[in-house]
């Protein structure tokens, strides 16, 4: 088992357990660089690092935003190891455990859903923004405005209808647009 291969693995699990949007290594301006980690509605986001020996997962221990979690990401916070690596007495207050054989993912420990402080926000808040510029960057000389509006001059070309096989933007489904799921995040305090 090799630490990118357990990546993809969290990516795939954060994909099913219904994160939107899901980055791997990305670095925060806190200097945490999450293996994985989604946003699910009302801008719940789920972290997971992962460890494939014990001598890793011991050293993370010692890094600054796990001496301090409020200087951690992510609303929910899990190891992801393979099975047998480290028990649930192990992990720090709060996180889940993941394990992985069988060639599958299993929760050994559910993880507190109301682990981000509002200093972890705005450590996602960059973390976002960072990995946008990054994509801006790229499709240069279009900015990601220009980029995200290309089905709407596509539909502009084609007589008012969008490309075959292409779903319009009014019918994709965002529902990081919902306000109704920020206003419940804002009152519960982030559970």
């Amino acid at each position: 088992m090799t630490h990118a291969v357990l990546v993809r693995k969290a990516v795939d699990w954060l994909r099913q357990y219904r994160c939107g949007v899901v980055l791997s290594e990305q670095a925060c301006i806190s200097g945490e660089m999450p293996d994985a980690i989604g946003w699910k509605r009302a801008c719940h986001s789920v972290l997971v690092e992962c460890k494939v020996s014990r001598p890793d997962f011991l050293a993370d221990r010692a890094k600054p935003f796990r001496l301090r979690p409020e200087l951690g990401v992510g609303n929910e916070r899990f190891y992801l190891v393979p099975r047998g690596l480290v028990s649930p007495e192990e992990i720090p207050l709060g996180w889940g455990l993941l394990e992985f054989h069988s060639r599958a993912i299993h929760m050994a420990r559910a993880s507190r859903k109301n682990l981000r402080s509002d200093h972890g926000f705005r450590s996602e808040m960059n973390l976002l923004l960072a990995s946008l510029r990054r994509v801006e960057i790229r499709i240069e000389p279009q900015t990601v405005t220009e980029f995200l509006k290309w089905q709407n001059r596509m539909a502009e070309y084609n007589g008012g209808l969008p490309p075959q096989g292409v779903t319009p933007p009014t019918g994709e489904e965002n529902f990081f647009l919902d306000a109704d799921l920020c206003e419940e995040e804002i009152g519960s305090g982030g559970d």
